[in-house]
């Protein structure tokens, strides 16, 4: 194990980011991380020398160079960035307004944007390190109730994976995490947008089946949040670590399935679907 990584986490006061700020400092790292208010992450993580708390709005591109900055002038360099910062949004398509699809993206997919554009120069001039994106099984397979959340994370995937291209000549790797369900504050209240102004009748019952569902499921879900940030850290220190890491039990049946899936209409419409090039 090499803890004399430099890692840089978004999101860090709550949830599976919080674990994993937590996680590294135990285990010796040095750790910058940054979350809405200083005052929430300092609270949560507590005092330590190795760590620098950063405030940081992920929407304002100068402020988020500012905190990469004073992470390299803190420790040095930069190592592993990790963009786990976001929200889930959920609800029928139709009745999400235009503004909270907006905002959804601005935080989940423009956020993570500006970190990896602002972190790259330090990455390119050493000529390594990780970039960690935070995507979800939601971002490989749409679930229903959830097309906005969905395709945020779905952009956070297909950036990712054309991001792994441009940059292995200088030594970066890209990694997307697709966690299934994990025991955090993730579907609760903060966590989870439920906002809409324009309930329409006909899904009533797709609400009332997602609501109860979510309510099953908060701080039930299946996933031990410290073993989830432990494969992790263990990717981050691989020589090879994967493109697409899918995190639980749950998230590799969610693949399996779409893949199979995938397979089935690929099968059943290959002939007629490739006859298209010209004679």
């Amino acid at each position: 194990m090499n803890n004399n990584k430099i890692w840089f986490v978004t999101g860090a006061s709550k949830g599976m980011g919080l674990t994993l700020v937590k996680m590294l400092l135990k285990r010796g790292y040095k750790v910058a991380a940054t979350s809405r208010t200083v005052e929430d992450l300092q609270q949560a993580v507590g005092g330590h020398t190795d760590f620098l708390p950063l405030q940081m709005n992920l929407s304002d591109e100068n402020d988020v160079k500012k905190a990469l900055s004073a992470t390299i002038e803190r420790f040095g360099r930069l190592d592993v960035v990790v963009n786990n910062a976001g929200y889930g949004q959920v609800g029928p398509f139709e009745e999400i307004p235009d503004a909270v699809a907006r905002q959804n993206f601005e935080v989940n997919v423009f956020g993570t944007f500006n970190v990896v554009r602002q972190a790259l120069p330090q990455l390119r001039k050493q000529r390594s390190g990780h970039i960690i994106n935070f995507s979800s099984t939601a971002g490989f397979y749409g679930f229903g109730g959830s097309a906005i959340y969905a395709a945020t994370k779905f952009a956070v995937d297909g950036m990712s994976e054309a991001l792994a291209q441009d940059v292995l000549p200088f030594g970066i790797h890209v990694t997307a995490v697709k966690p299934g369900y994990f025991r955090t504050n993730f579907l609760s209240p903060g966590s989870l947008s439920t906002s809409t102004t324009n309930l329409i009748e006909d899904y009533a019952s797709l609400r009332e089946a997602q609501e109860s569902g979510l309510k099953q499921y908060d701080q039930n879900q299946p996933g031990n949040p410290e073993k989830g940030m432990d494969v992790l850290i263990q990717v981050a220190e691989s020589e090879h670590p994967p493109l697409h890491l899918f995190l639980g039990k749950d998230a590799f049946e969610v693949a399996n399935n779409k893949i199979e899936s995938v397979q089935k209409d690929l099968a059943a419409w290959e002939v007629l679907a490739t006859s298209t090039d010209f004679d």
